[in-house]
């Protein structure tokens, strides 16, 4: 089937939401950041498309089209404005029959939550060419050590002084109002979003993606951070994905590589089982999680949602959701400290957070 502009796309996650486990039980799967965007912020970018959501728990928009038929797409693919125009120039229509068998340079679908690392280089390099397009970057300080600056962008009010940004193996992107302290060596492709900040001498290995509002330090590589979190102090991020308002205290650092060197097998929420996941993954941590300081992490550790984690031995490889050491949290403690959190980063927890929560802890 074909379509004209304009088209109204509904995003549904109904099929990704358990295959996505931690990171759609708090959000649609439309709002997992990979790259520099979310998905739901990449399709914004490309012209034409109305976006809608829909899902079987929360987060549903009502439509309300009243002309032309809606669109609906599967909330997990992820579009680039290459593919919109091979698309276009092949057909002069948009024709969304195959798409979601496709998975190439030009389009991917998320089908399991490691893959949200797999494809981050894929993703970065696709956004950093969207969003600095035709755009003119701020000038970079001159007290920096740099490696192909053409493929370096500062958003206004960045702040980057006395490190080395080498963006010869891929882009550098430093959001708006980020900052990126003294010493620091961030190796592309990379991304710091909104107000987020490099601590002191951090290390950066490509391909990894620092969400808005993070403060984060050590070494990382190969990671996404989703918003709100904190890897403040030393340790080693590897091949993970942290989701939004995590803490992990000083000293934390995750296995990433088997000492077999063989396939890792990572707990899935969908399949009831452990699935393997490649040779490399770290740690996958749900919304509200925190750990102890000087916590180690098991290769292919899942950490569910609002969870904390502290104790002398390594934690499962699957902690499920609302878990204080060997406990259950209840969800009236899990709310004080998540507002707490919140509150040192100037936020409030909203009525739906508060909602989505509740359902959560009656259906955990």
């Amino acid at each position: 089937m074909k379509y004209f502009y304009p088209v109204n796309i509904i995003l549904d996650d109904t099929n990704a939401k358990q295959w996505l486990y931690p990171f759609t039980a708090t959000r649609h799967a439309a709002d997992i950041r990979i790259g520099i965007l979310t998905t739901r912020e990449k399709w914004a970018y490309l012209p034409g498309f109305h976006i809608y959501t829909d899902s079987n728990t929360f987060f549903t928009e009502n439509p309300g089209i009243e002309n032309g038929l809606p669109v609906r797409m599967e909330a997990n693919i992820i579009p680039t404005k290459e593919w919109l125009d091979e698309l276009l120039s092949n057909t002069g229509k948009q024709d969304f029959s195959e798409i979601q068998l496709i998975d190439s340079d030009r389009i991917k679908k998320l089908n399991y939550p490691w893959q949200i690392f797999q494809y981050n280089d894929w993703a970065l390099r696709k956004d950093f060419e969207m969003i600095t397009s035709g755009r003119v970057s701020q000038p970079l300080s001159s007290t920096n050590k740099i490696v192909c600056g053409d493929n370096i962008f500062l958003e206004a009010g960045a702040v980057v002084e006395h490190s080395i940004l080498n963006a010869s193996a891929g882009p550098v992107y430093i959001g708006k109002n980020a900052q990126v302290m003294e010493g620091c060596m961030i190796r592309g492709a990379f991304a710091l979003c909104e107000g987020a900040v490099l601590k002191m001498g951090t290390k950066v290995f490509g391909a990894t993606t620092i969400g808005p509002y993070c403060t984060v330090a050590g070494e990382i590589k190969n990671s996404v951070i989703f918003g709100y979190s904190n890897k403040a102090h030393d340790g080693y991020l590897g091949d993970s994905v942290i989701g939004e308002w995590c803490n992990l205290g000083a000293g934390t650092t995750n296995s990433n590589v088997k000492n077999t060197a063989g396939e890792v097998k990572v707990w899935s929420n969908a399949a009831r089982d452990f699935l393997n996941a490649g040779l490399k993954c770290g740690l996958l941590m749900g919304d509200y999680s925190r750990c102890a300081i000087n916590s180690s992490f098991n290769t292919g550790t899942v950490i569910g949602v609002c969870c904390n984690i502290f104790g002398q031995n390594f934690p499962p490889k699957f902690v499920g959701d609302f878990t204080w050491g060997k406990e259950r949290y209840t969800i009236d403690k899990a709310l004080q400290h998540i507002g707490n959190w919140q509150r040192l980063k100037g936020k409030i927890t909203t009525e739906q957070e508060i909602e989505i929560l509740k359902h959560l802890y009656t259906q955990s």
